[in-house]
Order: C-alpha cells, then sequence, then structure tokens
C-alpha cells in the first residue's frame, strides 16, 4: 500500500493493500477501497463508502459527501461504486438518502470527467460517459453506455435510457428513451435521430438498427399517431426484437414523461 506521509486516512477505513493515496488526500470514516484503486492529491472520500477496483479518484475531487438534501439529518446512506471508473478531477458524487434509495450507485467503466456532479439517490450503470460539468439531481437514472455532454443540466427523477447520447449545453426536465440522440435546440430538448454510429460501435447488428429506426419513426415521425397507438404498432411489427422492446418498455413505465419533440417539429 502506497499511502503519502501527507495523507489522512480514518483508522476505520478498509484499503486493499495495492490502493494508492497521493499527497494531502483525505479518506473519511467507513470507507472501504479495493485492489488497484488510485486517489490522486487532494481528493476526499466520504463514507460510508464502498470503491471497487482499479478506480482513479482524480485531484480535487470530493466523492461520498453528505447529500445536499434539506431533510438529511446525518442517516448512515451510502455511496456504492463499481470497478475501473476514472473519476476525474473536482468532481463531486453524493451519497444516498433516507426517503430516497438509500444510496447513490455507480457501475462499471464510467468516464466521469472534471467538475461533473452526481447528486443523491442517483443509479449509473456501466460504461457512461459524462463529460466536463454535466450535471445530475437527485434520483436521477441513467443506463448502460449512455453518453451526456458538457454542461448538461439533468432534473431530478429523470431516466436517460442505454445509449442515448445527450448534446452538450443540454437542459432535460423530461425522461430520454434509449438509443436516440438529444440536443438543446431553441431553447426547447429535442430529439435529433437515432444513435446509429454509437449502436454501430457496441456491436448491434444491421438487422436490430433497422428494427430501431423503423420504431424511432413510429414513435417519433408519425403526428398522427397517438402515442398509445405509435407503441402497440411498434410492438406488433417488431415483438422479436428486444431492443425494441426496451424501448417501448421505457415509455410504458416513465413517470415524469418522455422527450417526444423531434428536431423536424
Amino acid at each position: 500500500m502506497a499511502i503519502h506521509k501527507t495523507a489522512v486516512v480514518h483508522k476505520s477505513a478498509e484499503l486493499d493493500t495495492s490502493v494508492e493515496i497521493g499527497p494531502y488526500a483525505v479518506i473519511g470514516n467507513d470507507v472501504k477501497m479495493g485492489a488497484g484503486t488510485k486517489v490522486e492529491p487532494h481528493a476526499v472520500v466520504s463514507g460510508p463508502c464502498t470503491i471497487g477496483e482499479r478506480n482513479l479518484i482524480g485531484s480535487f475531487a470530493t466523492v461520498g459527501g453528505a447529500p445536499q438534501d434539506m431533510s438529511y439529518r446525518g442517516e448512515p446512506t451510502e455511496l456504492i461504486i463499481g470497478n475501473d471508473n476514472q473519476i476525474r478531477e473536482y468532481a463531486s458524487i453524493h451519497r444516498g438518502t433516507p426517503h430516497g434509495k438509500g444510496k447513490t450507485v455507480i457501475g462499471s467503466n464510467c468516464l466521469l470527467m472534471a467538475y461533473i456532479h452526481i447528486a443523491h439517490d442517483c443509479v449509473i450503470g456501466n460504461n457512461v460517459v459524462m463529460a466536463n460539468v454535466a450535471t445530475l439531481a437527485g434520483h436521477v437514472e441513467v443506463g448502460d453506455r449512455a453518453a451526456i455532454g458538457g454542461l448538461v443540466a439533468v432534473h431530478q427523477f429523470c431516466r436517460i435510457g442505454s445509449l442515448a447520447y445527450i448534446g452538450g449545453v443540454s437542459g432535460l426536465g423530461l425522461d430520454v428513451p434509449p438509443f436516440v440522440i438529444v440536443a438543446g435546440i431553441r431553447e426547447r430538448t429535442r430529439i435529433s435521430g437515432l444513435n446509429k454510429v454509437g449502436l454501430r460501435r457496441n456491436g448491434f447488428s444491421r438487422q436490430t438498427i433497422s428494427n430501431l429506426d423503423s420504431v424511432f419513426r413510429i414513435i417519433f415521425r408519425s403526428p398522427n399517431l397517438l402515442l398509445k397507438d405509435a407503441l402497440e404498432l411498434a410492438h406488433k411489427e417488431y415483438a422479436d426484437c428486444p431492443e425494441v422492446d426496451e424501448m417501448i418498455s421505457f415509455f410504458q413505465t416513465s413517470k415524469r414523461g418522455v422527450v417526444r419533440r423531434t428536431t423536424e417539429d
């Protein structure tokens, strides 16, 4: 274990012998840290917090801090982080709240760039990218392989589907379905198309992409169809495609409503 002599590590912290702690970093009470994880200078990790293996926590990052919630009274909530994540400089990630999930959860293989903020009770999937200064309010859920551009702000309780791509400087107040591209246009966030590049890069077959493209046109570019009718038609035509089922289910389970306006509207 390599702990710099100026670092402060609480006696209750459980650190693997291969963990590296840089100068002036602070590791607080009830922190668990897996093999190969590195904490850079001046970072602060607070508990209860469980961090997996081979993570990088950048300089001046604040990980596991108390939630920014008016009702929080110091209850024992937690932050759980998977493996192989990069949490870059000045990032802030907070624990959950008792009236929420009680925990904030981040998956594995995520790139969380400088100055990002992940608030209390968020659930982040695997292979998620958040660019600089992207901000998630409380209770936000982000699916696997989603990409969130710089300076994006996401309202509390919103969901972002898997492999969705959110363009920079966008504000989200509604759920974003999986597999689509969203950007802020004329002061309103709108869907600009299917994320075909992301689908190809992630190994989806031509048939699956073609199915999703057809369903995209049914749901988003059929102005004469009510949403429920569009979803029924999509299910009828492509019932054997799991990705289509995922998109339909996302609409059916939404509580805030789903972005449906497009750049062509």
